[in-house]
């Protein structure tokens, strides 16, 4: 194992508050055909180093309605501030994007690239996630050796995932019963869809120490304070 994936798989098994974000809000101006948008990237950079601050581990940057030059924009800046803030960096569904911005992590669902494929592109160094919906899914990953966290969800229906339906507590219950030594030997796992404040107390006693959130830090007024109580909520236990 090289020093570079060591020290990435340290951090995501420390790792309890992950933050999946949209950049329609840091869009200078509107996107039109044709035109690559204007990312204002001072006032994401904020963002990140806020989030971070407050106690998110990961965040992950996917946002399918901008061009790809966009995104990688936004990408190359989240690896910037997570290796000064001491946080990991995610790019979803694309290899690609993932592969030129260097980040550490890299998300698919359920029909993107096989975990081979993924392996294939981006070699082993990078973390690979993938989106579970069911038990023989989870079960799937859990015992995929080139997976290295999951996600069980949505718990609760959410408009970031639009016509997905919830799959309630009793999927991240059948998770952590998998191997009660989660984060250790066992592959981590992170509950995810409709999480927020009032909602992450159930979750926690469902068996999810690891959450992933969107709005509930996204669409914060102030995004430190918000991820600093959910990160007090989960406890870092």
């Amino acid at each position: 194992m090289s020093a570079t994936r060591a020290a990435r798989l340290e951090r995501l098994r420390s790792a309890h508050l992950y933050l999946c974000c949209d950049l329609q809000r840091f869009l200078a101006t509107d996107p039109r055909q044709d035109t690559v948008e204007q990312l204002d990237t001072d006032r994401l950079e904020l963002f990140f180093r806020s989030a971070f601050r407050g106690g998110v581990d990961i965040i992950q940057v996917r946002d399918k309605k901008v061009s790809v030059r966009t995104e990688l924009e936004a990408l190359r800046l989240l690896v910037r501030v997570a290796e000064q803030e001491g946080g990991l960096s995610a790019a979803n569904d694309r290899a690609d994007a993932a592969l030129l911005s260097r980040v550490d992590v890299f998300h698919v669902g359920q029909t993107d690239l096989t975990t081979q494929q993924a392996r294939t592109v981006l070699g082993d160094d990078v973390l690979l996630g993938r989106s579970c919906h069911t038990r023989s899914q989870v079960v799937a990953a859990s015992e995929d050796p080139g997976t290295d966290y999951y996600c069980t969800g949505p718990v609760w229906e959410t408009p970031t995932k639009p016509g997905r339906p919830a799959v309630g507590l009793d999927l991240p219950a059948f998770a952590a019963d998998l191997d009660p030594v989660c984060g250790t030997s066992s592959t981590p796992f992170f509950a995810i869809g409709g999480i927020d404040e009032e909602t992450v107390s159930q979750v926690k006693a469902a068996g999810a120490g690891r959450v992933v959130v969107v709005r509930a830090i996204a669409d914060a007024a102030n995004p430190e304070n918000a991820a600093r109580r959910l990160a007090d909520a989960l406890g870092g236990e």
